[in-house]
């Protein structure tokens, strides 16, 4: 029991920008797992398209972006690479197949985090059928 509630707390604090770096639950699965241990990701919820612009009341939300492994994303993620920056965004890997392909996607964007994650629950709460997307505290928008 008490690893599915750190697991969840770390996800949630993932998403609020919280530090978990001392987390003993943390440093363990560190210890236990790499990340091309969680590859394939894959969201089945979303895939590349179309978003229209809203707005978002999520006072506090750190700037985050969904891409995918696809030429859609990896264009986008080129063309707004500076103002992901500016925003000190983390991207979330939605659907990525492997440890290669998720390199090369860090490859185009320096300086940027890149985390493979499922968003099949974040896809739902937030409405959301497609991605790339930068979604702030104010807005969601492609």
């Amino acid at each position: 029991m008490k690893t599915r509630y750190a697991c969840a707390g770390f996800i949630l604090a993932f998403y609020y920008g919280a530090c978990v770096a001392d987390a003993p639950s943390l440093s363990y699965a560190q210890e236990r797992y790499s990340e091309e241990d969680f590859l394939p990701v894959r969201s089945a919820s979303l895939s590349p398209g179309a978003v229209e612009r809203r707005a978002l009341k999520a006072t506090g939300l750190p700037a985050f972006f969904l891409i995918g492994d696809d030429a859609r994303s990896r264009s986008w993620l080129k063309q707004r690479l500076p103002q992901l920056a500016k925003l000190k965004a983390v991207g979330l890997v939605v659907n990525v197949e492997s440890k290669i392909a998720l390199a090369q996607l860090r490859q185009t964007a320096p300086g940027l985090t890149l985390t493979p994650v499922s968003a099949d629950d974040l896809a739902q709460r937030l409405h959301l059928r497609h991605y790339p997307v930068l979604i702030t505290a104010s807005s969601l928008e492609q």
